[in-house]
């Protein structure tokens, strides 16, 4: 009974030294918290809910022993709102992204243990893009072969006009001649973009490889696909 008293006098000293002698015994021993905080004049205030007084300042809540529970920070204005709003989506996606790479770090480990398979990987992917590379050159021989005896046919008409018929086969030889070369083009390019991103990616992998914790590196670039 005596600790009861003397831990009942020490509480009623701190909400004293708060400047709350409002508050009484009763409201300090009944489990509800006491907020304080000191206002913008300096002054001491003390409630059993939220002090509107100190809305832009900090307040403590106290336990009914006079023990601090928690801080509640500043309310914020609406353009201090949006700006910590702002932060928070930054972090977030800084985050975000931080996880995202480990993933696909496991993911190239997983998919690729050594460089072995890497190079084989690699292999293949050219070699797709030479099937379709040696397609189109071999379509394009064909379509000389037949532009041939168009071209024959369209010297009897030298200085008249070419027969209808004449004319559209030759107009097609053309347009699908020049289809044929814009798709060498873009595989060679393709073939070009496939070998610079197997070799970003193999820098990369070589560093995971020695132990470099995945989402540890800089950002995996990549090389641009060609314009079709």
């Amino acid at each position: 009974m005596k600790a009861i008293r003397v831990r009942a006098f020490e509480t009623s000293v701190v909400l004293l030294a708060l400047g709350a002698p409002a508050l009484t015994w009763a409201q300090a021993t009944s489990g509800r918290s006491i907020y304080s905080c000191v206002s913008a004049a300096g002054k001491t205030l003390t409630s059993d809910r939220l002090i509107a007084e100190c809305s832009g300042r900090e307040q403590r809540v106290l336990n009914a022993d006079g023990s601090l529970n928690r801080i509640v920070p500043p309310t914020l204005t609406g353009e201090e709102r949006a700006q910590a709003e702002e932060r928070e989506r930054v972090a977030t996606a800084a985050r975000n992204a931080k996880l995202e790479a480990a993933r696909r770090d496991r993911s190239l480990l997983t998919r690729f243990p050594n460089e072995a398979s890497h190079a084989r990987a690699r292999a293949a992917a050219i070699d797709s893009v030479n099937k379709l590379l040696r397609a189109s050159e071999g379509r394009l021989v064909e379509l000389a072969k037949e532009r041939k005896p168009l071209t024959a046919d369209a010297e009897f008409y030298a200085g008249k006009p070419l027969p209808p018929p004449l004319k559209a086969q030759l107009d097609a030889n053309d347009v699908s001649t020049e289809g044929q070369r814009g798709q060498i083009e873009s595989q060679k390019a393709e073939l070009d973009r496939i070998n610079k991103n197997y070799d970003i990616e193999l820098q990369r992998l070589r560093k995971l490889w020695a132990g470099a914790p995945p989402g540890s590196l800089e950002p995996l670039a990549s090389a641009s696909a060609p314009t079709k």
